[in-house]
């Protein structure tokens, strides 16, 4: 019963604030969408059907509530080339496969792998996409009518001073009324609208199969796009439920996320659309706006498809400035700017993942690429750090035949060798004991490690003896080490 008082309450719990920012998501969604189906080289209505269909699946499937997900440029750009060479058709297929994979994803939980991207990497991948969301509206700020300037400064002055009146109406959607009234009125036809973007369609999707042969050769076609588009979409849902986990104070459930992304695609696929995934622009103005549960992304699905449809006259006249000042408000408001002023102060290599991650997004256009160079940057910078708190003392007997060594830390790839340049071979003791209790062996090099250190001593004659392995350790050790095996001398000299 407690579960369900919640999933209502995530429905219900804020009708008014979910319903006005699901129609502000809504208008800025259209020329979104339509340039993403640009990019994918696709009519404008697939974008948009399929940012209709994904808003609405991920309303009752996902696991982040407040989080908006339809069609993405990250998605797109990875389904160029599938459409150029085989068309539309193949494109569904790819969708309805990574929806697929998707699912797969999240029953096997992979969602709980976030847990292991830093905080860098997720402040680089933020910041990055505030500049490409800023980069994205510079085609509707270059060689335009000086009057288009005007007209953006305009909509930012209203979208930041308005809620200091009042917040009963959020202030991106009397954004919209007041420039579309104003360029009407006053009768600016020089000024870009959406509808310059493309024809808007009059129809609703409907169900339908993909038009190819279902064989191994289609499948084949389409795994390596589906694939590629199943892992960017997870990981940019998965960064911004993280985000909006952090700007809402909420929690949410990343597999669930991932299985709910994955239905969202496969209903997509079969209504005519594009795979998409959650967006952080779109997402960050729905909870600026006030949205917090899930009937806002339904709301915006809805009224997305209502505005296109039946109002897709009015819509077509909105000047472009207008959603040109919402999405540099939202690039405004995604960047961490106190990043900036945390270089001089936070250590420098987090830094340096989070700069790198930065650079790597805006150079390639790719976040998925930008995210994997941050991690393993991070697990570099880790490994590093955990090597350096490792040390090995020694202290000999009286009658200096025995010579006992404390090892301290952890055994692993990146601190094997300081391991191994801590004993001395050469040193005339009949009796060696190397205590590891407080260590611990990680790896097959710290296993390997070990087997040199043994069988130095013992080809110098020396008696070892291994004490005080922890039994994760011990467990290791005995399924790798060789040193107590046939012929592991043999295999340290190399014959």
């Amino acid at each position: 019963m407690n579960s369900l008082s919640a999933y209502r309450a995530e429905w219900f719990g804020n009708v008014r604030g979910d319903l006005l920012a699901g129609l502000v998501v809504a208008l800025a969604l259209i020329p979104e969408a339509i340039a993403f189906s640009i990019i994918a080289g696709v009519d404008p209505k697939i974008g948009l059907y399929a940012s209709f269909s994904i808003a609405v699946v991920i309303a009752f499937a996902g696991g982040r509530p407040g989080m908006i997900s339809a069609a993405t440029a990250a998605t797109a750009v990875l389904m160029v080339t599938l459409v150029k060479e085989h068309g539309l058709q193949y494109l569904l297929v790819a969708t309805i496969l990574a929806g697929v994979l998707q699912v797969g994803a999240g029953l096997l939980r992979l969602g709980d792998l976030m847990r292991f991207v830093s905080r860098s990497v997720i402040t680089g991948f933020v910041n990055a996409l505030a500049i490409l969301i800023f980069m994205a509206q510079l085609p509707e700020l270059i060689g335009v009518p000086w009057v288009t300037y005007v007209m953006v400064a305009a909509g930012l002055a209203i979208i930041y001073l308005f809620p200091r009146f009042t917040r009963a109406v959020p202030s991106p959607l009397i954004c919209i009324l007041v420039l579309t009234a104003v360029s009407l009125w006053f009768g600016m036809d020089e000024l870009r609208t959406v509808g310059d973007m493309g024809e808007l369609p009059s129809t609703l999707p409907v169900f339908l199969l993909p038009d190819v042969p279902l064989n191994l050769e289609t499948f084949m076609i389409v795994l390596p796009y589906s694939a590629a588009v199943a892992v960017v979409g997870l990981l940019e849902s998965l960064m911004t439920a993280s985000i909006i986990d952090e700007l809402t104070d909420t929690g949410s459930d990343k597999n669930r996320e991932c299985v709910g992304q994955g239905l969202a695609n496969v209903a997509t696929g079969f209504l005519g659309g594009m795979a998409g995934c959650a967006m952080i622009g779109q997402s960050v103005i729905n909870v600026k706006s006030g949205g917090r549960g899930r009937l806002s992304c339904f709301a915006a699905g809805v009224f997305l498809l209502f505005l296109i449809v039946v109002l897709g006259d009015w819509v077509s006249i909105i000047p472009m400035a207008a959603l040109v000042a919402i999405m540099i408000m939202v690039s405004i408001g995604t960047f961490s700017w106190t990043s900036i002023r945390n270089l001089k102060d936070h250590p420098r290599r987090s830094s340096t993942v989070m700069l790198a991650t930065v650079i790597t997004v805006v150079a390639t256009h790719n976040l998925a690429i930008g995210v994997l160079v941050g991690v393993l940057l991070s697990g570099l910078f880790f490994a590093s750090k955990v090597a350096q708190i490792f040390r090995v003392t020694s202290s000999v007997s009286a009658d200096d035949k025995e010579r006992a060594y404390v090892v301290e830390g952890q055994v692993f790839f990146a601190s094997s060798e300081a391991f191994l340049a801590a004993f001395d071979f050469k040193e005339a003791v009949e009796r060696v004991t190397i205590d590891v209790s407080r260590a611990h062996i990680w790896d097959l090099t710290g296993v390997g490690a070990i087997d040199t250190v043994v069988l130095k001593f013992r080809r110098e004659g020396t008696e070892v003896e291994l004490a005080g392995l922890n039994e994760a350790s011990a467990t290791i050790v005995d399924r790798l080490a060789v040193h107590d095996k046939p012929g592991a001398f043999e295999r340290l000299m190399g014959h």
